[in-house]
């Protein structure tokens, strides 16, 4: 079974940084990889299409490179299913959306952990890409102890449940959505309140409080520096899907320009 460098870095308390795909594309994976900046790359699936034979391809790319592992954010009604798949795939943690409750999270780690008793989970034994041969071994058991369990708190119920939530055995990470959570508190859109940076604020502080590594998404690295003098040291930053139309709008805008010039 493969080592899980995510699960290193967190260990042994180094920083981690991560990138968002849409593309079930493999080659976009191989791009990365072999940029060297990368610790992992997070497929963003409860946006995109995908088959399993795409997370196979997806598996099979993230191996090529020692220092890259997978990430695949599941959504909230087929979590366990996408899970189970993507970590038989080769993936080697799990970013779970829209969580409420104590009992989202006990789900959650129950779905990525064996079901042997020391381990207390829910995942049976199963024959995938990544353990065809190992599945049912205690090597297998072991290697889904290992999976990275991150938690997106972008709920209103959540923040209201913070410290119980990250007082569940088996959770790695948590980022704050703020998205989802200023939508839920009646602020659509307003990513930038006090309200909701309020709420940031108190995840960045619980989740130090109960030694939990906190994740900020950004669209760049130019935001990070104020989250590095907050004490945060694990990012993932860009977007596929983003990066490609900020450059045609740049550079299509920057051609258009000159050609006002010759017309």
């Amino acid at each position: 079974m493969r080592d899980n460098r995510l699960r290193h870095l967190l260990a042994t308390g180094q920083p981690t940084l991560g990138t968002r795909i849409l593309s079930s594309w493999p080659t976009v994976i191989e791009l990365i990889g072999r940029s060297g900046m990368f610790d992992y790359v997070e497929f963003s699936a409860e946006y995109a299409p995908y088959d399993h034979r795409a997370l196979e391809e997806m598996g099979r790319a993230v191996e090529l490179f020692d220092h890259l592992t997978g990430m695949i954010k599941v959504e909230q009604e087929s979590r366990t299913h996408a899970a189970v798949r993507a970590i038989g795939a080769g993936f080697q943690s799990v970013l779970f959306s829209d969580i409420r409750n104590v009992d989202d999270v006990r789900e959650c780690v129950q779905a990525v952990r064996s079901e042997r008793p020391a381990s207390g989970g829910l995942h049976g034994v199963n024959l995938q890409r990544a353990n065809l041969l190992e599945a049912g071994s205690e090597e297998w058991a072991n290697a889904l102890d290992e999976i990275v369990i991150v938690l997106m708190i972008e709920k209103r119920e959540a923040l209201e449940q913070l410290d119980e939530i990250l007082s569940v055995p088996g959770v790695d990470m948590v980022q704050f959505g703020p998205a989802d959570y200023s939508n839920s508190i009646g602020l659509t859109g307003q990513f930038g309140h006090p309200d909701v940076k309020t709420a940031e604020r108190l995840i960045l502080e619980k989740a130090k409080e109960h030694g939990i590594a906190a994740r900020v998404e950004l669209t760049d690295s130019s935001d990070a520096a104020a989250y590095l003098d907050l004490g945060v040291k694990h990012f993932n930053v860009g977007f596929d899907v983003r990066t490609l139309f900020d450059w045609y709008c740049c550079e299509g805008s920057a051609m258009r320009s000159m050609f006002e010039k010759v017309q």
